[in-house]
């Protein structure tokens, strides 16, 4: 107990890690008690720190920023013209064609699982495969059905999604254009003395930028990837299964195993327990292979590696905390607690501060 009492007193005498403290606090009020009202403002936050990368390489060429921003900005349109009007509508009815498919899929599920105690009665009975059956079909009509109400609100989902396609572009472009002038305004509520804030501040956008550009590098070249691939082996719902594969990549190591299974249904819908199969299993295989040893290492280079116990048990803690968005940015969070523990005072910081930890 002494030992807890004297740390507390030897670290929050430090003003430089109130002041850490006392940032962390404001960040979680403002997210947790306006999450929902500032969303867009969120997001056309995270998207302009995306783009930053591309406007500094077009500055290192000479050209003023603000043409930097307006070229960016205009890229950054076309691409969200091309997925609102060419993909998302093809990814929307794969959805719903695959909704309506379930019942039959089930019949076909079931007819193979049935087969097996024949084949292989010393490992699997027909009471499990009963159950397994069974289990599996509550669950995906309780998906359907849940996917179906949420079509009933289609109205109320297509006013959000019309004010987020108009309001988070206007957002994106003044968080580049006006970068300085915000990050100046933000810092007019922070200590002057913030050393340690600043150092924590300078590694995390080390780490991050480095993570999240290449991570939506990596997903576009993976999902891109995954498509070729599931064309040329005329699977169904190839849009659909290359958009999450693609996304999987945002989870290292829990989403290329978990995406395993959508790929080998719907492989064994389409052929069967046949050697199409076994090739389209492989390839998957591969592709994940060439992601995690070849992609993987020249993208993120220069970024701090998370050990996969440390992956894996940021996805299960902010997976239970926020659910879904949890798991999707539990690396960045990761990555962010990894630059406090590296930036933790071990003696007392001198009046510039450290730089940036390599």
């Amino acid at each position: 107990m002494d030992l807890i009492v004297n740390w507390l007193k030897r670290h929050l005498g430090n003003p430089q890690i109130v002041i850490l403290f006392g940032v962390i606090l404001g960040v979680l009020i403002v997210i947790i008690g306006f999450g929902s009202m500032l969303m867009p403002v969120f997001a056309g936050g995270v998207i302009a720190y995306l783009l930053e990368g591309p406007v500094q390489r077009l500055q290192r060429t000479g050209l003023p920023r603000i043409l930097s921003v307006v070229l960016v900005f205009v890229l950054f349109l076309a691409v969200l013209a091309l997925l609102v009007l060419g993909v998302i509508p093809r990814l929307s009815l794969q959805i719903s064609d695959f909704i309506e498919q379930i019942p039959e899929y089930m019949i076909r599920i079931r007819t193979g699982l049935e087969i097996l105690p024949e084949r292989y009665p010393e490992f699997i009975s027909r009471e499990q495969v009963t159950y397994v059956t069974g289990e599996l079909t509550l669950q995906i009509n309780t998906t359907a059905r849940q996917l179906a109400l949420r079509s009933l609100s289609g109205l109320v989902d297509f006013i959000g999604a019309a004010v987020y396609v108009f309001l988070v572009p206007v957002l994106i472009f003044f968080f580049m254009k006006d970068k300085e002038e915000i990050g100046a305004w933000i810092g007019r509520f922070l200590p002057d003395d913030r050393a340690l804030v600043d150092r924590i501040r300078r590694d995390v956008d080390i780490q991050m930028s480095n993570y999240i550009r290449g991570k939506t590098l990596e997903m576009v070249i993976v999902g891109l990837a995954a498509y070729i691939m599931l064309v040329l082996f005329e699977l169904n719902y190839s849009i659909l299964l290359a958009t999450l594969i693609g996304l999987s990549v945002f989870i290292p190591v829990v989403g290329a195993i978990v995406m395993t299974v959508p790929v080998f249904l719907v492989g064994y819908l389409k052929f069967g327990l046949s050697s199409e199969l076994v090739w389209l299993t492989l390839s998957y295989i591969v592709l994940q292979q060439l992601d995690g040893n070849v992609l993987v290492p020249v993208l993120f280079s220069e970024v701090n590696k998370l050990h996969p116990v440390a992956i894996i048990s940021a996805v299960l803690v902010f997976g239970g905390i926020w659910g879904f968005w949890g798991v999707f940015f539990a690396i960045p969070l990761a990555t962010l607690i990894q630059a406090v523990i590296h930036a933790w005072p071990g003696e007392q910081l001198n009046d510039n501060g450290p730089g940036p930890t390599e």
